[in-house]
């Protein structure tokens, strides 16, 4: 069971943390701050109650904090503590040339952590650093649900992120800061950004629920918050209509008792007609400008199953052609895991394996979806005992309590069967086979399998470095 004091860190650390670096204007004394203040909550709070305003006290706490910090500081002359202690007490930025043009930056992105997205994701960082950082920072996931997103071992990317921060405290780049002409050039790394935290609130990594509904509704709003400030950028109206279209099915996806419900089998009356609605408007408006990328493709994807009033009624031919689409824009494995499911959707478990087979099975050994994804298709395949092997596999890799139940029960069912001698039909009775698809990435297989919504890999920045 998710603590509160757990979830006002998810909530607030984020925004905490992006305050206290405009203030600042040191990435590693804001972040030492904000947890030093979360640490002080978790002594007081169970004893005072939660305040009425839980990120404001972390903010004034963190805040105060710092100052404490910047007075012990032995190396600092009594005027530079002066004027830092004038700059925190004010909340504004002292007249330091580069923290006028910050002034001039808030003008341009008001909302604090969306404009601190835009600071770190800078040039002088590889993309995967930057969405790192931005993740780490600001969205306040944990390293190892990053390094999963990449498909990397949770020491390289937490030394990524080190490194990151590191080069940016040296370079003092967080005030270095873009001007409008220059947000186009670092959006791709906000969008990544944001996808990741909305998939991380779609399907939790770990814990007792499916959903982290608070995480995904922050990265729905600064989806929002993007497509105002950007509204002539069609990927940025892309990823928001994925996420709305993502977002409708959520009432769907978990039972009474709170356990998975595959996409074929979810109540579509339960779906959201207004998320969906707003889904279809912004992915017509991607179609008329005719500038196709990922994320609006994915959001075809996701439209043509919104689409389907039945899952039997779903036009999964269409839903390959955006595949190919998809992976002719952005070839990585994960993209042709998603597609697997639906070649398989239309023709058969047998092609898709036959599509599985041509992915480099190395590069996603450790990620779970595909080991549920080849396990149900070996199992409507008949190959039972292949299918054992890779539930077990998948089971291993699971770290959300919700879909390894699933998972567990798959492979039992599965094992029900081989006892009475039956063997069960295709038609993707297991794999909701939703995907949409890679870069950041889509929503096949990944959610546990079950519903295709919401996957967890950024395929297109795995190798980046």
């Amino acid at each position: 069971m998710t603590s509160p004091l757990d979830e006002v860190f998810r909530r607030e650390a984020g925004r905490c943390t992006a305050t206290l670096i405009r203030v600042l204007g040191d990435i590693n004394l804001a972040e030492d701050a904000v947890a030093e203040a979360f640490a002080i909550a978790a002594e007081q709070w169970p004893k005072t109650g939660i305040p009425p305003n839980p990120g404001g006290w972390i903010t004034t706490t963190a805040r105060n904090r710092a100052i404490d910090w910047l007075r012990r500081e032995s190396t600092r002359s009594e005027r530079q503590l002066a004027a830092h202690r004038m700059r925190i007490d004010s909340m504004e930025p002292d007249h330091n040339p580069e923290l006028d043009r910050l002034d001039d930056f808030i003008d341009v992105v008001a909302d604090d952590q969306l404009r601190l997205m835009f600071l770190c994701a800078h040039p002088a960082l590889a993309a995967d650093a930057q969405v790192g950082l931005i993740l780490r920072l600001l969205a306040g996931l944990p390293t190892g649900e990053i390094a999963t997103a990449f498909l990397v071992p949770e020491p390289t990317m937490a030394q990524r992120i080190v490194r990151a921060k590191r080069k940016l405290h040296d370079n003092h780049a967080p005030y270095r800061v873009p001007g409008p002409a220059e947000l186009p050039g670092r959006l791709h790394a906000v969008l990544a950004a944001i996808y990741l935290i909305f998939t991380g609130g779609h399907t939790a990594a770990s814990g007792q629920t499916l959903t982290r509904t608070a995480l995904s509704a922050e990265a729905i709003r600064l989806g929002r918050a993007l497509v105002e400030l950007m509204p002539d950028e069609p990927e940025a109206s892309g990823l928001l209509a994925l996420m709305l279209l993502s977002d409708s099915r959520r009432a769907a996806r978990t039972a009474a008792d709170g356990t998975m419900v595959r996409l074929a089998d979810q109540d579509r009356s339960r779906w959201d007609r207004t998320l969906i609605s707003e889904g279809h408007d912004l992915v017509r408006s991607c179609l008329r400008r005719n500038q196709p990328g990922p994320f609006q493709i994915q959001a075809a994807i996701a439209a043509v199953h919104a689409d389907a009033p039945t899952a039997e009624s779903t036009d999964w031919s269409q839903i390959i052609v955006l595949y190919d689409q998809l992976y002719a824009l952005r070839p990585n494995p994960v993209a042709a895991l998603n597609r697997s499911v639906a070649v398989a959707e239309l023709r058969g478990p047998a092609a898709g394996l036959d599509a599985l087979a041509e992915i480099d099975a190395a590069s996603l050994e450790n990620y779970q979806p595909y080991h549920a994804a080849r396990a149900d298709l070996l199992a409507r395949a008949g190959r039972h005992d292949e299918a054992v092997a890779a539930y077990d596999r998948a089971i291993e890799l699971a770290t959300n309590t919700i879909e390894r139940d699933f998972l567990v029960r798959q492979r039992a069912a599965l094992l029900t069967d081989d006892q009475h001698g039956s063997v069960r039909q295709g038609g993707g009775d297991v794999l909701g086979g939703e995907g949409e698809g890679a870069d950041t990435d889509g929503q096949g297989v990944a959610d546990g399998v079950a519903d295709g919504g919401g996957n967890r890999a950024l395929g297109a920045f795995a190798d980046a470095e």
